[in-house]
């Protein structure tokens, strides 16, 4: 999978289901058509950026617990 640096996307925002104590904070930025996500508390170790289909394949893998924490 790519990776791309902090510097590439302006619009970072938290996830929604971030932990409320920010000890466990991801944040997801807009690249166009793809989808960057990156650890807030490590930005300089850069981010994951995923295609559409692949975010989508992503997300419903975190969504059904096929993914561990």
């Amino acid at each position: 999978m790519p990776s791309t640096s902090s510097s590439d996307a302006q619009s970072w925002f938290k996830s929604s289901h971030s932990g409320g104590n920010t000890t466990e904070c991801v944040e997801a930025a807009r690249l166009g058509e793809a989808t960057a996500i990156r650890d807030s508390k490590a930005v300089e170790e850069g981010s994951l950026l995923f295609r559409p289909t692949s975010w989508v394949s992503f997300v419903s893998a975190l969504q059904d617990g096929r993914l561990e924490a």
